[in-house]
């Protein structure tokens, strides 16, 4: 079996972070392994409290998995400090890890800014570098490319100047009111659109997250990147069209949508 490794943050809430991580993997038909970077105490209404890992008890369940059971893919979510990320980085490049989704967490739905400008340049300076794809969202790749994007066209520059500042691939993620849900793959100089339908659904928390554990489930398979996002593209749709509603705010995914066996019942 395949294996697949999530460095990222809890969600107590299961909807999001190395929760939905493990959830997408295992759905996706490869075997989870994690890294935990921070504890949360969130739920569909928000995040109230967020406890760190050291960088040394990090880096001890990175060599506990590499040594062990090495992942044929890996993914890393939000990291929110520099010690924290240069440690992440410090052990990629240790390894030799391979198929290295990151999802650069910078900036939420609604323009907050995640993590502080000191992270953001640990981020490029250290861990964008070794990435096989990036999967910004638009205010990501705004801050990522130093354009502003307002329409497809601008998605396009933006991806352009991300790969080549960072020699890696980018899924430009639409959304934010441009190119509604149609994502933009640039891969060696070549831009190439996956195009999606609007599910009317408001429950969407961990969507990023999903959809990046996704694309690093089926690189850990073998499947070229391409291929990698349009499967990735069309479970995420899937588990949203299932319409799970849970919580008082924006809820999650059914991550298991398409599960099926004896054991279900």
């Amino acid at each position: 079996m395949k294996t697949a490794l999530t460095i990222a943050g809890s969600d107590s809430s299961g909807g999001a972070g190395i929760q939905a991580d493990i959830k997408t993997m295992t759905a996706n038909g490869v075997y989870a392994m994690s890294a935990v970077t921070a504890l949360t105490a969130q739920n569909t209404t928000g995040v109230y409290s967020i406890l760190e890992v050291t960088p040394a008890f990090l880096a001890s369940q990175l060599d506990c998995i590499f040594t062990d059971i090495p992942p044929d893919a890996v993914k890393t979510g939000m990291v929110a400090s520099t010690p924290l990320i240069e440690q992440i980085a410090d052990k990629l490049r240790q390894y030799g890890a391979k198929n290295i989704v990151v999802d650069p967490v910078m900036v939420a739905t609604s323009g907050a800014r995640l993590i502080s400008e000191q992270a953001v340049d640990a981020l490029k300076a250290h861990l964008l570098p070794l990435a096989t794809v990036l999967t910004p969202n638009i205010p990501e790749a705004e801050v990522l490319s130093g354009l502003s994007i307002a329409d497809a066209a601008d998605m396009e520059r933006a991806a352009r100047a991300i790969s080549e500042t960072y020699g890696c691939a980018v899924l430009c993620k639409g959304g934010h009111q441009v190119s509604d849900v149609d994502d933009l793959l640039w891969q060696d100089g070549v831009g190439k659109w996956f195009c999606g339908h609007r599910i009317d659904n408001p429950n969407t928390h961990g969507t990023g997250c999903t959809l990046s554990s996704a694309i690093t489930a089926n690189l850990a398979k073998g499947y070229a990147l391409d291929s990698a996002v349009e499967r990735a593209k069309a479970y995420i749709s899937g588990a949203l069209a299932a319409m799970l509603d849970l919580g008082a705010g924006s809820g999650p995914m059914n991550h298991m949508f398409d599960l099926k066996g004896a054991f279900v019942e």
